[in-house]
């Protein structure tokens, strides 16, 4: 479907928050763009937030305080919020309500058990290919249920009967989702590519905490993402001098698009499928070096 992620915040709602009587849907809120999801519903239906937004995210409440409603029409969360590095390390038992699941950042990266969602969604530009498709994974059982102010472009039942071509479809951008098919199948498939991820991720967090005294990861240790790892530097409300010099030190070294996400600050690091383990081997060397310097300047406490 086109739209990209952003699209089916709407999508979502219109086509399943009126499947129960009461059109209401529970929302996972753990970052930024499951908020984005749950405000743009809230046009559609009844949102109910499953848990009190924190004033920091840092974690993921456990399941067992959720407050979720059995009636809802479905339960809403996002697999990975890039901008604060927080991932999901279980798939949420719901019942008998369907599961929905944004996996923009994280699809691809790991072997997923379909059976347990009623829908899964991503937009391309992460790990599938160039933004303006986005892949939609509906239960058949759940098409059908549209909002009749839906309209026909992001209809799935429209959609589905037409095989994905009701309007012309964006087939550069499919072919490109093609080949990175192709070459996801090449390099090993999904299960290579999870193995590389927590190589990844599992170099970078090692690295920080043989320097916790420079390096502050943002996110408790059972919630980082493997996809988006976020930090401070010179303490956990960060040091602007230190982050300064290290993103520029970065840049100079050809390492650039690492300042953390607009509203958060601090630095982020990316680690979609397309990046490998030597290039994280090379931020890796010179977090140590830059480690290194601030210990030898920063008096002992």
């Amino acid at each position: 479907m086109s739209g990209g992620g952003t699209g089916q915040f709407s999508g979502i709602p219109l086509n399943l928050i009126g499947r129960t009587e009461g059109k209401s849907a529970d929302y996972v809120v753990t970052g930024n763009w499951s908020a984005k999801a749950a405000k743009e519903a809230e046009k559609y239906g009844t949102v109910n937030l499953v848990f009190p937004k924190p004033k920091k995210f840092e974690s993921i409440p456990l399941r067992e305080s959720w407050n979720l409603n059995p009636n809802a029409s479905y339960v809403y969360y996002c697999a990975n919020e890039t901008a604060l590095g927080i991932e999901f390390p279980f798939v949420p038992d719901t019942g008998k309500v369907p599961l929905v699941c944004d996996m923009s950042s994280n699809i691809f990266t790991q072997k997923i058990d379909f059976s347990k969602y009623g829908l899964i969604y991503a937009g391309a530009q992460k790990n599938i290919g160039c933004a303006g498709v986005t892949l939609v994974i509906v239960r058949e059982d759940l098409i059908g249920n549209a909002h009749p102010l839906c309209p026909s472009v992001m209809d799935y039942k429209i959609t589905a009967d037409n095989k994905s071509a009701y309007n012309t479809p964006p087939v550069w951008n499919i072919y490109i989702m093609g080949l990175v098919f192709d070459w996801i199948e090449e390099q090993g498939g999904v299960e290579a590519m999870a193995l590389n991820c927590q190589a990844k991720s599992g170099l970078l967090y090692s690295t920080m905490e043989q320097f916790d005294d420079v390096y502050f990861p943002t996110v408790d240790q059972r919630y980082r993402s493997r996809m988006n790892v976020t930090f401070r530097i010179g303490s956990a409300e960060g040091n602007e001098g230190l982050e300064k010099q290290f993103l520029a030190e970065c840049q100079s070294r050809g390492m650039i698009n690492l300042k953390g996400y607009r509203v958060v600050g601090g630095v982020r690091v990316s680690l979609y499928n397309a990046m490998t383990v030597n290039e994280v081997r090379m931020l890796i060397k010179f977090m140590k070096e830059f480690g290194e310097r601030i210990r030898q300047t920063t008096p002992k406490q």
